[in-house]
């Protein structure tokens, strides 16, 4: 689990982290540069799911190369799957980071939502829906492996 204490009278206990596969953590499917390895350092404080319609077919290598749980969405109204899989997994326990529009549910839902602006862009609506936005995926994961950077973003 990981605790932040973000002033005057915010508490996050968060225990999951969902990250989007394909313009989040990946481009063109392959896995970017440094996720690897901050990944590994979160598992032990975080259980991290990775969520993707699967549309370059990567999916399962890159959750099993990350060490994480894969979900694959079906066809259709692919925004709702990754909502529900928050709500599901007690969306007051759950940080998401994503890009797309499809991933705005999501971060809405989470207790705490990061939108990338990635490679692939950033749409508004997954803007619009984040508590913090970062450069790149990188950024995202630091925020969580130095919760004190969210607090100094997010103290009121």
């Amino acid at each position: 689990m990981l605790e932040i204490i973000i002033p005057p009278d915010d508490h996050l206990r968060l225990e999951h982290l969902v990250l989007d596969l394909n313009g989040t953590v990946a481009l063109d499917g392959a896995l970017l540069s440094g996720v690897r390895e901050r990944v590994a350092r979160l598992r032990p404080l975080l259980t991290v799911h990775l969520v993707s319609a699967d549309t370059q077919g990567t999916l399962t290598a890159v959750a099993e190369d990350l060490g994480v749980i894969p979900h694959r969405l079906g066809p259709g109204d692919e925004a709702e799957q990754k909502a529900a899989l928050v709500e599901g997994l007690g969306a007051d326990r759950v940080v998401a980071v994503g890009n797309g529009a499809n991933d705005a549910r999501m971060l809405e839902r989470a207790a705490l939502g990061i939108a990338v602006l990635g490679p692939e862009g950033l749409a508004l609506s997954c803007l619009q829906a984040a508590d913090v936005v970062v450069p790149d995926i990188l950024a995202a994961l630091d925020l969580l492996l130095f919760p004190r950077r969210l607090v100094a973003t997010l103290r009121r």
